[in-house]
Formats: C-alpha cells, structure tokens, sequence
C-alpha cells in the first residue's frame, strides 16, 4: 500500500498545507522546532486514529482554533481511498471513509499499516513496562481488529471495575456486584493475553533473525511476554486479590500489568545490556514490525522515520536503509547532507518552515 497524499487544516502549527508522496521515499527536513515530526503525526493519526506521543485531539488542534480537519488519500491493492478527520475541542473526533462516516474509530484501522520510528523508540527496552504494552497494542491492533475489540472491552470493564471499587469504599453493600465485572474482565482478558502471547511468538522470531545480522551473530534476542497473570487462573487469582483491591481501590491483577522481556544470550537487558545492545534490539524490533505486516497482512507497511538515522551508527544505519529499499517511507532530518552521503535515492524533497511547505524535488 501507499500514501498518495495528506491535507492539514488547522493541524499543531500549520494553517494549511498539502503534501503529495512519491511511492518510495520521500524527505521532509529543515531545523528543529518547523513542523517536521506534525506531518508524520498527521499520517500516523489518520492512519491508526491516535497521536504517536498519546496527545489527546485538543493538543493537536492550532491555538486559536476550534477544530483540526485532515485529508489523506491512500492506494491499496490498487484502490483509492479517502480518509477524513475533523478533530473537534469538545466533542470526540469524527471519520469518514470514502465519505461514509463511521461510528466507531476501530473500522478505520487495517486499512492502512502504518510503522512509525523515532528517537524515543530506542528507548522503549530501557523504559517502563507501560511503554512496551503500548507498543504491543498499537502494532496488534493493527493487524487484527478482534484483538482490538477485545482489548477495548477489557478496558471498558476495568475502568467500571475501578470505579465500583471507590463505590464500594462509601457503600459495602455493593461488594457483590463485583462478580460481574469480574465475569466481564476475565472473559476479554483471557483473549486480550492469548492474542498477545502469540504475536509476540511470531515477532521474536523475526527479531531474532534480524538482530543476528546486525551483530554479526553475536547476539541472540529472544522476546519473552511477562503477562501479569495466565487465561487459566486469571478468575482466581482476580479473586484472591479482592481484598487488596478493595483496600487500594484499584484493580491490581490482569493484562494491564503486562510486559514484554528482551533476552540475549539468557541476559535481560531491559537491566543489564549495555545501550547499544538495546539500541539494536530496538532497531531490530521495529523492522521485524515490517516483515509481520508482509506476512499478517499481505501487503507492505509505510514507513516513517522521524530523525531516527542521527541516533544510530553508521553500520545500523545502512542496515536500516538497505531494508527500507522497496517500501514506502517518509523522513525527516534536519539537513540532507546524512542521505546524499549514504547513497539513499532522493525521490522527493520537502522544505519545512515555519508550519510551511516547499517542494523542492519531484
């Protein structure tokens, strides 16, 4: 699949602009601080529904202004669609396909695949388990919406669940209505863990393979899921734990607490990997991300970079290039001198300034 375009309107710092992408690879640059990274931001919202820093649809929207629209027209498999975005101050954010608007934003995703690399993701070994939980929702949403249902219920039924805790601490006499809510959390849970004990199977493998390459077979990465509690004493244990979660009034056991453990050579390095080797277990995982979008989904991801190429050493970063060779993906970078130097094919050049923009090849 491709993106043939982006339209912004009222978008972070942009009054408007409109940015027509080559199929391989396209350059956004300019200094700091212009609008770079909002574009990617854009494409990425139109594409999954959410911000890839979580900023809610008011953040994104210009000071001043009420509302935020986004246009963005994608080919896939040879078809053309339209994806429409209005994000409003008040009010929660509507699509439309095609011009048909949905009803809930869980339709929009599978239609574009969308892999989204920045500085901040080489961190995501070092960094808390919340990050890596977020990292595995996005990518598995997006390749199955059953997943996604799921998930959204579980976290429907906890956020109830924690409020009739709080309940309960000003009215005891509700403590039997927690059996349903428990029913309701173990029945998507369950789901919610064995979706991710699967995916994460399929994307160990693949990082593996990729992570050898890059250390010339020194290294060994194996992705352990650490889920909080099994799908088969996942009721018991929610039982045994009741008397804590009524003293905390929060629910303490359950995939919400889940995480993901990155193993080399029988060492975590979530703790004790040097940062280089987190940094490459990093890279490593998110081009393993590409490999599962051909497979899962039968179609090739886009891929945006968002300066990530002057975090990484000369050697990731040709690796890094070499796999993006037949697959869409937009940049950006404060200067083009890094590219020109490293051989990469220049298909389309955008100037970015001051929320404006300026094509300079084509």
């Amino acid at each position: 699949m491709k993106i043939n375009s982006i339209e912004v309107g009222s978008f972070r710092n942009y009054d408007s602009a409109k940015l027509e992408f080559h199929n391989h690879t396209n350059i956004l640059y300019g200094d700091n601080a212009q609008g770079k990274t909002n574009i990617l931001e854009a494409v990425f919202l139109c594409g999954t529904t959410k911000s890839h820093k979580g900023s809610k649809d008011k953040e994104l929207i210009k000071l001043g202004h009420d509302e935020a629209h986004i246009q963005m027209f994608i080919e896939k498999k040879g078809v053309v669609h339209k994806i429409d975005m209005h994000l409003r101050q008040n009010k929660a954010k509507g699509i439309a396909i095609d011009g048909v608007p949905i009803k809930r934003s869980s339709e929009l995703l599978g239609l574009v695949n969308i892999i989204f690399f920045s500085p901040e993701d080489l961190k995501i070994v070092k960094n808390g388990p919340s990050e890596r939980r977020r990292f595995i929702n996005l990518e598995l949403s997006q390749l199955d919406k059953v997943y996604l249902y799921e998930l959204g219920e579980y976290n429907k039924a906890l956020i109830q669940r924690n409020k009739l805790l709080k309940q309960i601490y000003y009215k005891p006499s509700l403590v039997d209505t927690l059996d349903i809510w428990d029913d309701k959390l173990v029945e998507c849970g369950s789901k919610v863990i064995v979706s991710r004990e699967n995916f994460i199977k399929k994307l160990s493998v693949i990082t593996r393979q990729i992570n050898e390459i890059l250390t010339g077979n020194k290294e060994h990465i194996q992705l352990v899921y650490e889920p909080d509690i099994t799908a088969d004493i996942f009721l018991d244990s929610l039982k045994k734990a009741r008397e804590k979660d009524l003293h905390m009034l929060v629910t303490n056991v359950g995939p919400h607490r889940d995480d993901l453990c990155f193993m080399n050579n029988g060492v975590d390095i979530r703790r004790y990997g040097s940062q280089g080797q987190q940094r490459t277990c990093a890279l490593s995982l998110k081009l393993a991300e590409i490999e599962l979008v051909k497979e899962v989904m039968n179609d090739t991801p886009v891929l945006l970079l968002d300066d990530v190429l002057s975090e990484l050493d000369r050697n990731r970063q040709n690796y890094l290039l070499d796999s993006i060779d037949n697959i869409q993906t937009i940049i950006t970078c404060t200067g083009l001198e890094e590219f020109i130097e490293k051989r990469l094919v220049l298909d389309k050049v955008f100037c970015i300034s001051n929320g404006t923009v300026r094509l300079e090849k084509q």
